[in-house]
Protein backbone atom coordinates (compact mmCIF):
# COMPACT_ATOMS: atom_id res chain seq x y z
CA UNK A 1 0.00 0.00 0.00
CA UNK A 2 1.49 3.29 -0.94
CA UNK A 3 0.31 6.65 1.17
CA UNK A 4 0.40 9.94 1.22
CA UNK A 5 -0.47 12.24 3.76
CA UNK A 6 -1.65 15.50 3.93
CA UNK A 7 -4.21 15.74 6.59
CA UNK A 8 -5.90 18.69 8.47
CA UNK A 9 -9.47 20.24 7.75
CA UNK A 10 -11.09 23.53 8.72
CA UNK A 11 -14.12 23.64 11.19
CA UNK A 12 -16.18 25.90 13.10
CA UNK A 13 -16.24 24.03 16.77
CA UNK A 14 -16.22 24.22 20.26
CA UNK A 15 -13.59 22.89 21.80
CA UNK A 16 -13.09 20.49 25.05
CA UNK A 17 -10.83 21.21 26.50
CA UNK A 18 -8.48 24.65 27.93
CA UNK A 19 -10.84 27.38 27.09
CA UNK A 20 -14.15 25.27 26.60
CA UNK A 21 -16.38 28.25 25.79
CA UNK A 22 -16.29 31.42 24.09
CA UNK A 23 -18.85 34.04 22.20
CA UNK A 24 -20.76 32.77 19.53
CA UNK A 25 -19.68 35.90 17.52
CA UNK A 26 -15.61 35.05 17.47
CA UNK A 27 -14.69 33.15 14.12
CA UNK A 28 -12.53 30.04 15.13
CA UNK A 29 -10.03 28.73 12.70
CA UNK A 30 -9.96 25.08 13.63
CA UNK A 31 -7.57 23.11 11.65
CA UNK A 32 -7.55 19.11 11.69
CA UNK A 33 -4.04 17.52 12.14
CA UNK A 34 -1.49 14.49 12.52
CA UNK A 35 1.57 14.20 13.45
CA UNK A 36 4.01 11.25 12.27
CA UNK A 37 7.34 10.25 13.03
CA UNK A 38 10.15 9.09 10.09
CA UNK A 39 8.33 5.74 10.14
CA UNK A 40 4.94 7.32 9.39
CA UNK A 41 3.47 6.51 12.70
CA UNK A 42 0.73 8.21 14.15
CA UNK A 43 2.17 10.73 17.00
CA UNK A 44 -0.84 11.05 20.12
CA UNK A 45 0.95 12.52 22.75
CA UNK A 46 1.93 16.43 22.02
CA UNK A 47 0.50 18.97 23.77
CA UNK A 48 -0.30 22.65 22.96
CA UNK A 49 2.47 24.21 23.48
CA UNK A 50 4.45 21.53 20.84
CA UNK A 51 2.75 23.51 18.40
CA UNK A 52 3.07 27.01 16.14
CA UNK A 53 0.57 28.32 13.60
CA UNK A 54 1.41 31.21 10.78
CA UNK A 55 -1.95 32.61 9.00
CA UNK A 56 -0.60 34.31 5.99
CA UNK A 57 2.67 34.12 7.61
CA UNK A 58 1.56 35.81 10.86
CA UNK A 59 2.53 34.06 14.00
CA UNK A 60 -1.05 33.15 15.80
CA UNK A 61 -1.79 32.13 19.34
CA UNK A 62 -3.24 28.65 19.76
CA UNK A 63 -6.31 28.97 22.28
CA UNK A 64 -7.97 25.93 21.49
CA UNK A 65 -6.79 22.49 21.63
CA UNK A 66 -8.10 18.60 21.96
CA UNK A 67 -7.96 14.83 20.54
CA UNK A 68 -11.66 14.68 20.48
CA UNK A 69 -11.71 11.31 18.89
CA UNK A 70 -15.30 11.33 18.96
CA UNK A 71 -15.70 14.85 16.91
CA UNK A 72 -18.98 14.47 14.55
CA UNK A 73 -17.81 12.73 11.13
CA UNK A 74 -19.51 13.12 8.20
CA UNK A 75 -18.71 10.72 5.20
CA UNK A 76 -19.34 10.87 1.38
CA UNK A 77 -18.46 7.98 -0.43
CA UNK A 78 -17.55 8.70 -3.95
CA UNK A 79 -17.53 5.60 -6.48
CA UNK A 80 -16.46 5.68 -9.84
CA UNK A 81 -18.73 3.69 -11.95
CA UNK A 82 -17.44 4.17 -15.13
CA UNK A 83 -16.57 1.38 -17.74
CA UNK A 84 -12.64 1.44 -16.70
CA UNK A 85 -14.01 0.24 -13.36
CA UNK A 86 -16.11 -3.15 -14.45
CA UNK A 87 -13.33 -5.74 -13.42
CA UNK A 88 -13.16 -4.46 -9.41
CA UNK A 89 -17.06 -2.85 -8.79
CA UNK A 90 -17.70 -5.73 -6.53
CA UNK A 91 -14.59 -5.63 -4.39
CA UNK A 92 -15.60 -1.63 -3.91
CA UNK A 93 -19.02 -2.28 -3.06
CA UNK A 94 -17.81 -4.90 -0.21
CA UNK A 95 -14.72 -2.87 1.23
CA UNK A 96 -16.90 0.08 1.02
CA UNK A 97 -19.65 -1.39 3.27
CA UNK A 98 -17.50 -3.08 5.84
CA UNK A 99 -15.28 0.47 6.18
CA UNK A 100 -19.17 2.22 6.68
CA UNK A 101 -20.13 -0.40 9.01
CA UNK A 102 -16.79 0.11 11.25
CA UNK A 103 -15.92 3.89 11.25
CA UNK A 104 -19.54 4.72 11.61
CA UNK A 105 -20.47 5.99 15.53
CA UNK A 106 -23.74 7.56 17.02
CA UNK A 107 -23.48 11.38 16.26
CA UNK A 108 -21.98 10.57 12.68
CA UNK A 109 -23.67 10.32 8.85
CA UNK A 110 -22.57 9.03 5.56
CA UNK A 111 -24.11 9.69 2.19
CA UNK A 112 -22.88 7.61 -1.17
CA UNK A 113 -22.48 9.12 -4.76
CA UNK A 114 -21.81 7.16 -7.89
CA UNK A 115 -20.26 8.88 -11.17
CA UNK A 116 -19.84 7.83 -14.74
CA UNK A 117 -21.56 9.81 -17.45
CA UNK A 118 -23.49 10.90 -14.48
CA UNK A 119 -23.85 11.73 -11.36
CA UNK A 120 -26.20 9.81 -9.03
CA UNK A 121 -26.58 9.55 -5.14
CA UNK A 122 -27.96 6.42 -4.05
CA UNK A 123 -28.16 7.25 -0.46
CA UNK A 124 -28.77 10.95 0.49
CA UNK A 125 -26.90 11.75 4.38
CA UNK A 126 -27.88 9.03 7.08
CA UNK A 127 -26.88 7.28 10.02
CA UNK A 128 -28.58 4.12 9.09
CA UNK A 129 -26.68 1.26 8.15
CA UNK A 130 -29.36 -0.90 6.43
CA UNK A 131 -29.87 2.26 4.21
CA UNK A 132 -25.97 2.64 3.10
CA UNK A 133 -25.68 -1.27 2.69
CA UNK A 134 -28.62 -1.38 0.10
CA UNK A 135 -27.66 1.25 -1.67
CA UNK A 136 -24.34 0.02 -1.83
CA UNK A 137 -25.48 -2.88 -3.52
CA UNK A 138 -27.04 -1.11 -6.50
CA UNK A 139 -23.94 0.80 -6.94
CA UNK A 140 -22.42 -0.41 -10.64
CA UNK A 141 -21.37 0.35 -14.02
CA UNK A 142 -23.56 1.73 -16.52
CA UNK A 143 -25.67 -1.08 -18.44
CA UNK A 144 -25.86 -1.56 -22.22
CA UNK A 145 -28.80 0.46 -23.09
CA UNK A 146 -27.62 3.19 -20.62
CA UNK A 147 -24.12 3.84 -23.01
CA UNK A 148 -26.04 3.47 -26.09
CA UNK A 149 -28.16 6.47 -24.98
CA UNK A 150 -24.89 8.12 -23.56
CA UNK A 151 -24.46 11.93 -24.27
CA UNK A 152 -21.68 14.30 -23.42
CA UNK A 153 -18.87 13.23 -20.81
CA UNK A 154 -17.62 9.98 -19.65
CA UNK A 155 -16.46 10.39 -16.26
CA UNK A 156 -17.86 13.65 -14.32
CA UNK A 157 -15.27 13.13 -11.39
CA UNK A 158 -14.99 16.92 -10.91
CA UNK A 159 -18.96 17.62 -11.15
CA UNK A 160 -19.67 15.08 -8.24
CA UNK A 161 -16.95 16.26 -5.96
CA UNK A 162 -18.58 19.67 -6.60
CA UNK A 163 -22.04 18.43 -5.94
CA UNK A 164 -20.84 16.88 -3.10
CA UNK A 165 -18.86 19.71 -1.44
CA UNK A 166 -21.92 22.43 -2.47
CA UNK A 167 -25.11 20.78 -1.90
CA UNK A 168 -24.12 18.10 1.39
CA UNK A 169 -20.89 19.46 3.00
CA UNK A 170 -21.23 23.04 2.98
CA UNK A 171 -24.76 22.66 5.57
CA UNK A 172 -22.84 20.21 8.13
CA UNK A 173 -20.07 20.57 10.88
CA UNK A 174 -17.46 19.08 12.46
CA UNK A 175 -15.02 16.40 11.25
CA UNK A 176 -15.93 16.07 7.38
CA UNK A 177 -14.17 14.02 4.27
CA UNK A 178 -15.42 13.08 0.88
CA UNK A 179 -13.65 9.48 -0.07
CA UNK A 180 -13.09 9.21 -3.53
CA UNK A 181 -12.58 5.54 -5.29
CA UNK A 182 -11.38 5.96 -9.13
CA UNK A 183 -8.79 5.37 -11.35
CA UNK A 184 -8.38 9.42 -11.96
CA UNK A 185 -10.06 9.40 -14.89
CA UNK A 186 -11.24 12.37 -15.95
CA UNK A 187 -13.83 12.93 -18.96
CA UNK A 188 -16.57 15.68 -19.35
CA UNK A 189 -17.17 17.88 -16.07
CA UNK A 190 -18.37 21.35 -16.48
CA UNK A 191 -15.97 22.34 -13.25
CA UNK A 192 -12.33 22.68 -13.18
CA UNK A 193 -9.56 20.62 -10.83
CA UNK A 194 -9.38 24.11 -9.66
CA UNK A 195 -12.64 24.70 -9.27
CA UNK A 196 -13.51 21.39 -7.35
CA UNK A 197 -10.48 22.05 -4.73
CA UNK A 198 -11.97 25.10 -3.92
CA UNK A 199 -15.43 23.63 -3.56
CA UNK A 200 -13.92 21.75 -0.90
CA UNK A 201 -11.94 24.09 0.66
CA UNK A 202 -14.99 25.88 1.05
CA UNK A 203 -16.94 23.28 2.81
CA UNK A 204 -14.03 22.77 5.08
CA UNK A 205 -13.68 19.46 3.37
CA UNK A 206 -11.04 16.62 3.54
CA UNK A 207 -10.63 14.68 -0.15
CA UNK A 208 -9.30 11.16 0.58
CA UNK A 209 -8.72 9.34 -2.56
CA UNK A 210 -7.52 5.66 -3.69
CA UNK A 211 -6.49 4.96 -6.81
CA UNK A 212 -8.07 1.97 -7.70
CA UNK A 213 -8.33 0.11 -11.03
CA UNK A 214 -5.47 1.99 -13.36
CA UNK A 215 -3.31 5.12 -12.40
CA UNK A 216 -4.44 7.18 -15.45
CA UNK A 217 -5.40 10.14 -13.46
CA UNK A 218 -2.92 9.84 -10.13
CA UNK A 219 -1.90 13.07 -10.73
CA UNK A 220 -5.61 14.11 -10.21
CA UNK A 221 -5.90 12.11 -7.22
CA UNK A 222 -3.31 13.25 -5.69
CA UNK A 223 -3.74 17.10 -5.89
CA UNK A 224 -7.28 17.05 -4.77
CA UNK A 225 -6.07 15.42 -1.46
CA UNK A 226 -2.99 16.87 -1.21
CA UNK A 227 -4.60 20.61 -1.29
CA UNK A 228 -7.87 19.72 0.31
CA UNK A 229 -5.61 18.07 3.84
CA UNK A 230 -6.71 14.40 3.02
CA UNK A 231 -4.43 11.46 2.11
CA UNK A 232 -3.79 9.57 -1.26
CA UNK A 233 -3.79 5.88 -1.08
CA UNK A 234 -3.00 3.29 -3.65
CA UNK A 235 -3.79 -0.51 -2.81
CA UNK A 236 -1.07 -2.44 -3.26
CA UNK A 237 -0.78 -6.90 -3.51
CA UNK A 238 0.38 -6.99 0.80
CA UNK A 239 -2.12 -4.24 1.48
CA UNK A 240 -5.61 -4.33 -0.12
CA UNK A 241 -8.12 -1.81 -0.27
CA UNK A 242 -9.58 -3.51 3.22
CA UNK A 243 -6.06 -2.08 4.80
CA UNK A 244 -6.49 1.35 3.12
CA UNK A 245 -9.67 1.71 4.84
CA UNK A 246 -8.40 0.98 8.15
CA UNK A 247 -5.50 3.22 7.81
CA UNK A 248 -7.82 6.15 6.49
CA UNK A 249 -10.09 5.22 9.96
CA UNK A 250 -7.08 5.37 12.23
CA UNK A 251 -6.19 9.01 10.45
CA UNK A 252 -9.71 10.28 10.32
CA UNK A 253 -9.94 9.14 14.63
CA UNK A 254 -6.12 10.39 15.76
CA UNK A 255 -6.36 13.87 14.55
CA UNK A 256 -5.19 16.99 16.68
CA UNK A 257 -7.91 19.45 16.54
CA UNK A 258 -5.78 23.33 16.98
CA UNK A 259 -8.07 26.22 16.94
CA UNK A 260 -7.34 29.99 16.77
CA UNK A 261 -8.82 33.49 15.95
CA UNK A 262 -7.40 35.45 13.20
CA UNK A 263 -5.62 38.57 14.36
CA UNK A 264 -6.32 40.09 11.02
CA UNK A 265 -10.60 40.74 10.82
CA UNK A 266 -12.18 39.19 7.50
CA UNK A 267 -13.00 42.19 5.80
CA UNK A 268 -12.97 40.54 2.53
CA UNK A 269 -13.93 36.92 2.13
CA UNK A 270 -11.28 34.90 0.88
CA UNK A 271 -8.53 32.31 1.12
CA UNK A 272 -5.57 32.69 3.90
CA UNK A 273 -2.50 30.75 3.62
CA UNK A 274 -2.24 28.16 7.04
CA UNK A 275 1.42 26.89 8.28
CA UNK A 276 1.15 24.13 11.43
CA UNK A 277 4.48 23.00 12.46
CA UNK A 278 5.80 21.82 15.97
CA UNK A 279 8.83 22.43 17.66
CA UNK A 280 9.44 18.52 18.39
CA UNK A 281 12.54 17.30 16.31
CA UNK A 282 11.73 14.13 13.95
CA UNK A 283 8.11 14.82 13.63
CA UNK A 284 6.13 15.81 10.49
CA UNK A 285 3.11 17.92 10.97
CA UNK A 286 0.38 17.05 8.28
CA UNK A 287 -2.45 19.65 8.10
CA UNK A 288 -3.97 21.71 5.30
CA UNK A 289 -2.35 24.84 3.67
CA UNK A 290 -4.86 27.49 3.30
CA UNK A 291 -8.95 28.15 4.25
CA UNK A 292 -11.98 30.34 3.37
CA UNK A 293 -12.21 33.17 5.40
CA UNK A 294 -16.01 33.99 5.43
CA UNK A 295 -16.54 37.59 6.14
Amino acid sequence: MHRRYFLGSLAVSCFAQDEATFRSDVKVVSILANVLDKQGRLIHDLAKEDFQVLENGRPQVIKYFSRDADLPLTLGLMIDTSMSQAQVMESERSASFRFLDSVLRPGDQAFIMKFDMDVATPATLTADREKLRQALAFVDTPTRAELRTQRGGGTLLFDAAVMASKDTMLKQQGRKALIVISDGGENGSDATLAETIDAAHRADTMVYSILFGGNEGSGILRRMSRETGGGYFEPGRKTGIDGVFRAIQEELRGQYNIGYVSDVPVRVSGFRTLHLTTGKKGLTVQAREKYWAQR
